[in-house]
């Protein structure tokens, strides 16, 4: 017997080892069938074709893993690969809150010139600094507010009304100045936020507001478009700089190469949503932007005067929205 152990363990010591798959780990806030969920896929589905089994990506959306700050620190920390964060890294790098400026951002193309001039070489340094990696920018989208109250033609329509909004500083910033009463919060305690009459609403792009299920508990549904928030595909220098270089160029290229994916799903759902939110039972109205727009410039002389090359970042983002 022991004779015949010792062969069969010669033997199969013999074949080699066969490699564990890597696992990436991505968490984000995203429903199922948000635009979120549906990035993400793809950008898992293009990392594993490209390479071919070496790695795996798991996806974790709804909050699984917390909010986007607890995201964000288990990122730092290492015990999250990636992180899909939108309004929230202008809490961890003041100068993100460029995209909390209302209406700065005209359009989708709009944007891709911003990322190219603006994002790359002026805000992914600084976010690296704080410890995140950006691989790639993805979209959340173009936000509108919903509520129980009314419909919201103009800024004063908002006097009074307790609005959910994102942790950023700047979008409360935003909504005082319009006359609301916000508070910040994760967007997983939403629901239940409106539900019970704690918030009177929120705003979001119509993705979150229909795969969140907001339409149960609210009203109205006012199209603002007052902010364009980009979403950014983080992880931690550390975690990245100990991937094999492979792997690295893969996932990075997966990232990038998922854009147009994103983009293009944003603009469809932004197409479809509002006539399934209307079926829904929401009463839809079309607000005052001109309204809106001028009601915001205390936002952004605060933001001029607080952050380092706030003005500076802004004339040339507008300046990049009359580009051709």
């Amino acid at each position: 017997m022991r004779t015949f152990a010792a062969a069969f363990a010669l033997l199969v010591g013999s074949f080699p080892a066969v490699a564990q798959p890597i696992e990436l780990k991505l968490g984000h806030v995203g429903s199922p069938g948000s635009l979120f969920d549906v990035s993400a896929r793809e950008f898992a589905r293009r990392v594993e074709q490209k390479l071919k089994g070496k790695v795996a990506v798991q996806l974790y959306g709804s909050s699984q893993l917390g909010d986007d700050t607890e995201m964000l620190q288990k990122v730092k920390l290492g015990t999250l690969d990636f992180a899909l964060p939108s309004t929230v890294m202008s809490s961890v790098v003041p100068a993100f809150g460029l995209f909390e400026m209302p209406y700065l951002v005209k359009d989708r193309e709009h944007m891709k010139r911003i990322e190219k001039e603006i994002v790359w070489p002026t805000l992914a340094p600084l976010a690296e600094g704080r410890g995140y990696k950006m691989i790639a920018v993805w979209e959340n989208g173009f936000r509108q507010i919903t509520n129980n109250v009314k419909p919201i033609q103009v800024p004063a329509d908002l006097k009074g009304i307790k609005l959910r909004v994102p942790k950023g500083k700047w979008r409360v910033k935003m909504f005082q100045a319009y006359g609301a009463s916000p508070s910040a919060m994760g967007l997983s305690e939403v629901f239940v936020a409106l539900q019970t009459g704690v918030m009177d609403g929120e705003e979001n792009p119509l993705t979150q507001i229909f795969t969140s299920k907001f339409q149960e508990v609210q009203k109205f549904l006012s199209m603002t478009d007052h902010v364009y928030t980009p979403a950014y595909v983080v992880t931690s220098p550390a975690k990245w700089n100990a991937l094999p270089a492979e792997v690295r160029k893969a996932v990075e290229d997966a990232a990038r190469e998922t854009q147009p994916y994103v983009y293009e799903n944003g603009a469809k759902m932004d197409e479809d949503l509002v006539g399934k939110l209307k079926a829904a039972g929401l009463k839809v109205n079309q607000a005052d932007k001109k309204a809106f727009l001028a009601a915001s410039k205390p936002v952004y002389d605060e933001f001029s005067a607080e952050v380092p090359e706030g003005k500076a970042m802004i004339e040339k983002a507008l300046a990049l929205g009359s580009s051709k």
